[in-house]
């Protein structure tokens, strides 16, 4: 853990230290978590496309951990609001673990169109890059790695979800290849690594969303009780 401007950047471990806490001490479901912090990126998203997402191209790559899944809450909700979205999934459906898979299952009977990475990233408004979560470690492998280079290379913009795709999130180090990001929105609170100057450039602008996880955690950690007292989504840099 390191302190920085009132706030605790927490390693890769001691955020799933947090996030088990959150689960098992206070009984908040994963589903809880995810919807919240799917509905946080959608909402910076949003925000990201001027305010008003209708008739707008949004692609969600997601992976298939976790971080995929609050790709998909994210893809929901801006569907919800009119936007034009595309799920990228970078694997098999097969591959899912059990709750992405249920977010999945929602995409589907929502009628969300789901393809493959080789059908192109091009034309989007902007990508939303759920590929990979705070947990991932070394150089992302295929078909992720095809994926991140194929949204670098794009050049539209990418928001990316609680860490870009391919970064450390303990040391900041980035893997081979790693996702250039126009900003990130980052859960519960900030890991070690994005304090890391390399990081800088991949994670673009820096933004903390409440997922509805205790006070009583934040202050285990952090000098503050929670980041939270003005607005759901704060920007830290």
């Amino acid at each position: 853990m390191r302190k920085q401007d009132a706030l605790a950047y927490l390693t890769a471990e001691e955020m799933a230290t947090a996030d088990r806490e959150a689960i098992e001490h206070y009984g908040i479901d994963v589903i809880a978590l995810m919807e919240n912090a799917g509905v946080a990126t959608a909402q910076l998203s949003r925000r990201m496309l001027g305010g008003d997402v209708k008739g707008l191209r949004v692609h969600c790559l997601v992976g298939r951990g976790n971080n995929g899944g609050d790709g998909l809450v994210a893809a929901r909700h801006l569907h919800n609001w009119g936007a034009d979205v595309r799920v990228i999934l970078a694997g098999e459906r097969s591959d899912l673990r059990d709750v992405p898979a249920r977010q999945m299952a929602i995409v589907d009977k929502m009628g969300i169109p789901v393809s493959n990475p080789g059908a192109g990233l091009g034309g989007a408004n902007l990508l939303v890059d759920a590929l990979l979560g705070y947990g991932s470690k070394g150089s992302p492998r295929e078909p992720i790695s095809g994926t991140i280079k194929g949204a670098n290379e794009s050049k539209v913009p990418v928001l990316a979800v609680d860490i870009p795709s391919g970064l450390d999130a303990t040391t900041g180090e980035p893997g081979d290849p790693t996702i250039a990001a126009k900003a990130t929105v980052t859960f519960g609170l900030p890991k070690t690594g994005l304090l890391n100057p390399k990081a800088r450039s991949y994670v673009g602008e820096l933004y903390l969303a409440d997922i509805s996880m205790p006070s009583e955690i934040y202050s285990t950690y952090s000098v503050m009780t929670s980041p939270f007292s003005g607005g759901s989504l704060v920007r830290i840099w």
